[in-house]
């Protein structure tokens, strides 16, 4: 079965940037943020108890409590009540979806987790403003209650921005993300030229172009010695249970983040370099949708986490979109087995270690990788007859 997909269509877009917090804002958006965990805290309790009880708590009934609770509690009225009645959207739509794939008797791996409560020491702040909660102006952000930030514009807002989420990460830095219906950006010059995607652990991505194969720059593997340092000086400075962190850990802590932050930028560059190389350079992509969960349970799991094949599979689709290339997802489905020339079908599963594939009808031999990658070409429709 194949899928296309073109950049047609507007869909929302999200672009992230760094806030430069002062100390005042910063003490604004630490109370917000208290006050937000608390009613995520109490949405979930009495939701918990309204189940137990076989009674429904859906968006109205905690609406009711929101405003009976802003009413007796003073030090919740200081807070936005746009950030807090989001939040009380944001808590039934999750649970709604979890219940959901309960009721519908999807696999565990499958389905969505069901809201948790949000500790006070663990819980990284989070707090989310729709259109009404802020407003943009002189480069400055200013949300609901008077909290003023300073986003570092690496780049331009294509369009207004319906929402924000204002957020701070493991290291301790501030972003914030805003939500812009996007269009494509501009089609590139025709190139007279299709490509097919075959997924791998070797190589990150094995196409028909020599040129645009991906090799796996294995960013966690540099990193691993230096990660296991500091894990093994949080390890020897763990708290013990109930007791408040010692400044050793949680300096041995913010290096860890730091490091996988780090990696995680790495992967997220050479991915989207790639994509956009490939996307330029051809005018239609036929690529394996391949989901890579399954790798996560064998002896590559390490290596195929590193490879971040999830991702750059993401990064491609969105340069496909983005430049209005037409993009053609194939079901992997016997992709080894098949022949690219011939279409002939092996009799019998290739092994992982037998790296050539031979057509025993035809009698090709070429790369078992890059067999596959036409074996795309041919489905999508995409080969040279």
């Amino acid at each position: 079965m194949t899928a296309s997909t073109t950049a047609r269509e507007c869909v929302p877009v999200r672009y992230t940037y760094r806030l430069r917090v002062s100390s005042t804002a910063c003490t604004g958006l630490e109370a917000e943020w208290a006050r937000c965990r608390w009613i995520w805290n109490e949405c979930l309790a009495r939701s918990k108890k309204a189940y137990s009880d076989g009674e429904e708590c859906g968006p109205a009934r905690l609406d009711r409590m929101l405003t009976d609770a802003r009413r007796a509690m003073g030090w919740l009225r200081e807070g936005s009540s746009v950030v807090q009645q989001q939040l009380i959207r944001d808590f039934a739509k999750s649970r709604a979806k979890a219940l959901g794939d309960i009721k519908s008797g999807l696999p565990v791996r499958q389905r969505a987790g069901m809201p948790r409560f949000k500790k006070k020491r663990e819980a990284r702040p989070s707090v989310n403003y729709t259109r009404c909660g802020f407003r943009l102006k002189d480069g400055r952000l200013h949300l609901a209650g008077g909290i003023v930030v300073r986003p570092v514009w690496s780049r331009e807002l294509p369009g207004a921005p319906s929402s924000v989420r204002v957020y701070r990460d493991a290291v301790g830095h501030w972003f914030c993300s805003f939500v812009v219906a996007a269009t494509a950006v501009g089609e590139l010059p025709a190139t007279g030229r299709v490509i097919g995607i075959d997924w791998g652990v070797k190589e990150i991505a094995t196409t028909t172009s020599d040129a645009h194969d991906l090799p796996h720059p294995q960013h966690g593997r540099t990193a691993a010695q230096k990660l296991a340092r500091y894990q093994r000086m949080m390890a020897r400075r763990k708290p013990a249970k109930g007791q408040p962190a010692s400044k050793g850990y949680r300096t041995a802590k913010r290096q860890t983040a730091k490091l996988y932050r780090k990696v995680a930028a790495q992967r997220q560059d050479t991915a989207r370099k790639w994509a956009k190389r490939v996307v330029t350079d051809h005018d239609a992509l036929a690529v394996e949708d391949f989901k890579p969960r399954f790798l996560a349970k064998s002896t590559m799991a390490r290596t195929a986490a590193d490879a971040a094949i999830g991702a750059t599979k993401q990064a491609l689709l969105e340069q496909a979109r983005k430049h209005g290339r037409a993009l053609y997802l194939v079901d992997p489905k016997h992709t080894t087995m098949d022949c690219a020339a011939c279409g002939a079908r092996a009799k019998h599963r290739l092994p992982l270690s037998e790296r050539t594939y031979t057509c025993t009808a035809c009698g090709t031999v070429s790369p078992r990788d890059k067999n596959s990658a036409r074996v795309m070409l041919v489905r999508a429709g995409l080969a040279p007859g």
